[in-house]
């Protein structure tokens, strides 16, 4: 079989996509200050040049490596926002994509990474904190749209619970990582689901109120 020539555009982002892999894999397991170019590109099976040809440094990469995670959070909560469930088939969707999340260990690591540089680094904090936004805006109007179609106002304002939710996940995944042993994956995500249980009970409770006044 003819081997197919790639355009420049899609070698670019093959090249761009394989070092993104890579990264992942490397600081999840070195950390961001320990991971050297070199590393990557090696473990990407490219060299220093090529690297630098796709990205201005490590640090360019490691916002990109975020932002590609978090498209690809949003692309999945997007279709249920566009697949028009009723409120029980938008339950359960809720409830397993919740009750999943940070199951990747490396792409927590990484989070987890990034925030400690943020800590850090002024300059690292404002692009981190800008993609943390964004995430929290896009949760904050999937619960309005839940809260919508169950014909009740939230319990308090989208944005907090979408930063409630946001912290819940990630302390639970953090402590799975240090103690396994006492978190173990399906502790994790029933914790995570109670909380979803928790609110989707509530709003069907003052629902059933309206209904009834």
């Amino acid at each position: 079989m003819k081997r197919v020539r790639l355009s420049r555009e899609a070698s670019r982002e093959q090249t761009q996509q394989r070092l993104l892999a890579a990264a992942q894999s490397v600081i999840a397991k070195k950390g961001l200050a320990a991971t050297s170019v070199e590393d990557i590109a090696a473990a990407a099976g490219y060299t220093r040049g090529a690297f630098y040809s796709n990205f201005r440094g490590k640090g360019d990469l490691f916002i990109e490596l975020l932002r590609r995670d978090h498209r690809q959070a949003h692309e999945a909560m997007s279709e249920i926002l566009v697949a028009d469930l009723q409120p029980e088939q938008l339950e359960q969707r809720v409830r397993q994509m919740y009750g999943q999340l940070y199951r990747s260990n490396e792409g927590f690591m990484n989070w987890t990474e990034a925030r400690m540089l943020a800590a850090r680094d002024a300059k690292f904090r404002s692009k981190l904190n800008a993609l943390m936004l964004e995430k929290r805006d896009f949760i904050a109007a999937f619960i309005v749209h839940f809260y919508q179609r169950v014909d009740v106002p939230p319990p308090t304002a989208p944005a907090e619970l979408a930063m409630g939710l946001m912290s819940l996940v990630e302390g639970v995944k953090l402590f799975r990582l240090s103690s396994p042993q006492d978190m173990t994956a399906p502790a994790a995500e029933s914790i995570l689901t109670l909380f979803i249980d928790s609110l989707i009970r509530l709003a069907r409770l003052r629902a059933s109120e309206k209904r009834q006044s």
